[in-house]
């Protein structure tokens, strides 16, 4: 089923997401959920929060990207109560970024390009590797929202203020975009 995307103003895209069990209610058909919306439009990864869930899970498809990556060639992965627990600093890279939960916006944003995560997959089984690349990247963006974090959080105040009424237009409901969603519409 294809659920709707939460936009930016919806206060779930706030909260700290909560660890889950492994037996948490019908889980397999939730994550089929997510990966079915993410698939509709048309983005790369989607975390719970922004579906309206504040739990830790998020779903990635870097399929779309194999063309140019062969390496993701059939790259559809769920993270169960993902957590990044270091940073590799010494090696960062700017790349553009944007998100399903603010249509229309895109932002340079500053990260590292190497990461160890530990995560449950969907067949239950632990995870504790470092990732790189475009993947590190990708996990960074969507984990931050389960720590109640947006892309913006991480652009300079400056880019922010420039962007000020991009933002008031979302928390407005004033956005276009080809996918369902649930829009925070402030009086």
């Amino acid at each position: 089923m294809i659920l709707p995307i939460y936009i930016y103003g919806q206060p779930v895209l706030r909260k700290e997401a909560q660890d889950i069990p492994t037996d948490y209610p019908d889980l397999k058909q939730l994550i089929a959920d997510m990966f079915e919306t993410l698939t509709a439009s048309e983005g790369v990864g989607l975390a719970a929060p922004q579906i309206g869930k504040a739990i830790r899970l998020a779903v990635i498809d870097l399929d779309v990207l194999s063309d140019d990556f062969p390496e993701y060639k059939d790259f559809r992965r769920a993270y169960i109560n993902p957590h990044i627990v270091e940073f590799d600093d010494s090696k960062t890279e700017t790349m553009e970024e944007g998100c399903l939960s603010l249509p229309g916006l895109h932002e340079n944003v500053t990260r590292p390009t190497r990461i160890r995560v530990q995560w449950i997959d969907e067949d239950l089984l632990q995870h504790d590797e470092w990732i790189d690349g475009y993947l590190a990247r990708v996990m960074q963006h969507e984990f931050d929202h389960l720590d109640g974090k947006v892309f913006i959080d991480r652009v300079s105040p400056l880019r922010r203020q420039l962007i000020k009424s991009k933002l008031r237009a979302l928390l407005q409901g004033r956005y276009r975009c080809g996918y369902r969603t649930k829009a925070a519409v402030k009086k």
